[in-house]
């Protein structure tokens, strides 16, 4: 099993998206590359604890590449806007992914590449190694099964 960490907007819809691809196994909702010990969604939904909402993926590798999981992923993002993902604003909902192992940066690297000969403006998703990660709330894990007329700002039916 291998591992990435992704943001893009309310880690609900990523999450809930992510899940429905064969071969990834599991994903937890959380906190990434943020300054604050173990923030609670309050606070990182004040947008100063520097926390992006993101979402682990937890995939097989021999079921799915980590290429095809970013092809996915830069597919219900636009990784043009800083600090933004649909009606989602603030520093929390930026996008982003985040690497645990360094060989898997050059894979990253190259779909951003390739995805940005879509766009006129430059892609400002970050790419950076994996420096934290805070589960959220268990009501957040899971929620738009547990929730399924909730809030999502992703197409779930495009997988």
């Amino acid at each position: 099993m291998k591992t990435i960490v992704v943001a893009g907007g309310c880690f609900w819809g990523v999450e809930a998206y992510m899940i429905r691809i064969n071969g990834i196994i599991e994903t937890v909702v959380g906190y990434a590359n943020g300054l604050k010990v173990d923030p609670t969604y309050n606070e990182v939904c004040l947008g100063n604890t520097g926390h992006a909402e993101a979402c682990l993926i937890s995939y097989d590798e021999n079921l799915i590449s980590l290429e095809k999981i970013l092809d996915k992923f830069w597919g219900i993002i636009d990784p043009t806007v800083s600090n933004r993902q649909g009606p989602d604003i603030g520093s929390q909902y930026r996008s982003g992914v985040y690497y645990t192992d360094k060989l898997d940066l050059d894979i990253i690297l190259k779909t951003k590449n390739e995805v940005q000969s879509r766009y006129n403006k430059p892609i400002v998703t970050e790419i950076q190694p994996l420096s934290c990660f805070y589960d959220a709330e268990e009501y957040h894990q899971k929620y738009l099964q547990k929730n399924p007329g909730g809030y999502c700002h992703i197409n779930l039916n495009d997988i």
